[in-house]
């Protein structure tokens, strides 16, 4: 069945979202797969690797509603390359064009939704009232966790067509990366003779980057040898930066701002551990955690904080650590312990990386949709 994939977030731009709906459409069929999304720097150069078409428009105008030049840009691609099925993300507003897409052209629609995206969807009446009305009219709702799924029934009422696809790394991440190239990043980044924590995340709220800052110099005095890799960007980098300068912490922390998707397994096979302090914040919480997998499918054990969906992704004390991230004793004695106990660090990486094999390949994920 010929598919349009449309999204608002896609490579060469980084996220979970974009690298999501990339993998995703990797897994098809070329010849069934066409992806609509935005013009951006670098696109035409990603998208002449890739075997299925991808449509780089302008998807809104100055005229409300905005999106309107969207439907009638997806009304010629339906036309065009003959689409039977289209899978939305961002539900609000680009679930509207595949609404009246369905309703005037008899195309049927699959929403998916991610996490954020349900908490904006529900968070004022007139929003609710368009969010409920897509969802409700939509093939399937994919979500990414049973959190979310549930979060979902609790807002929705009559909803009955929920299917739970959960996000997987990508197969890089599961290959060993030349020994050479490692080295040279090693020597680049003066990480001989230290040990490595790795993050990997937008610089936003509800990432406990604060909680891991003011951490580590306890963390520190167990483990002096250690070194910090944060891969991100995000409005939160500036107040981050300075609370490292505050803590002294300039020497231990190496700051890599946007790393590209496909060099990032390179920084997961140089680290010893991955750590992220997930938590709730006054507007959402995390639905899931395709980084955790991503260092899991790359032998790594995780400290993670325990929030919505991350449950789900880290198996605690058998992939990795879940912990409150306002209970400091045990995050500093978990993280320095996985540092210094080498054969516990690596017994959890491995089951992390045969889970990922087992359970979180896209091919056995994406054959869960009608």
């Amino acid at each position: 069945m010929k598919t349009l994939i449309i999204t608002l977030e896609y490579p060469p731009q980084i996220g979970g979202i974009a690298s999501y709906v990339f993998n995703f459409a990797k897994n098809l069929k070329p010849e069934e797969c066409v992806v609509y999304a935005p013009r951006m720097k670098g696109d035409k150069d990603f998208d002449q690797k890739n075997l299925w078409k991808t449509y780089r428009l302008q998807p809104f105008w100055w005229l409300r509603p905005r999106w309107i030049r969207m439907l009638l840009q997806v009304k010629k691609i339906i036309k065009k390359e003959k689409i039977e099925q289209i899978y939305v993300h961002h539900v609000l507003p680009v679930g509207q064009v595949a609404f009246w897409v369905q309703k005037f052209w008899k195309v049927p629609y699959t929403i998916f939704l991610h996490g954020t995206d349900v908490s904006m969807g529900i968070s004022r009446k007139i929003k609710k009232r368009k969010f409920n009305k897509v969802c409700l009219a939509a093939k399937q709702v994919v979500v990414n966790s049973e959190f979310l799924k549930n979060k979902l029934l609790n807002s929705i009422e009559n909803l009955n067509n929920i299917v739970v696809l959960y996000p997987c790394p990508g197969d890089q991440f599961l290959q060993p990366v030349n020994k050479e190239e490692l080295e040279v990043l090693r020597a680049k980044l003066a990480l001989n003779g230290k040990k490595v924590i790795l993050t990997v995340a937008r610089m936003a709220e509800g990432k406990g980057f604060p909680h891991l800052i003011r951490l580590l110099p306890q963390i520190l005095e167990k483990v002096p040898n250690l070194v910090w890799i944060v891969i991100g960007d995000g409005p939160k980098k500036a107040a981050m930066m300075e609370q490292v300068q505050k803590n002294y912490l300039q020497n231990v922390t190496r700051f890599m701002g946007v790393v590209p998707y496909e060099e990032l397994a390179k920084y997961y096979q140089l680290a010893d551990l991955f750590v992220l302090l997930t938590h709730k914040d006054e507007s959402s919480e995390e639905g899931w955690g395709t980084v955790f997998l991503e260092a899991a499918a790359s032998g790594l054990p995780v400290v993670a904080g325990r929030v919505g969906g991350v449950e789900e992704v880290v198996d605690n004390l058998r992939t990795g650590l879940l912990v409150d991230v306002y209970q400091d004793m045990s995050i500093i004695s978990g993280v320095a312990d996985l540092l210094r106990e080498e054969k516990y660090a690596k017994e959890l990486g491995s089951a992390g990386h045969e889970r990922v094999i087992n359970e979180f390949q896209w091919s056995k994920q994406i054959g869960k949709l009608s």
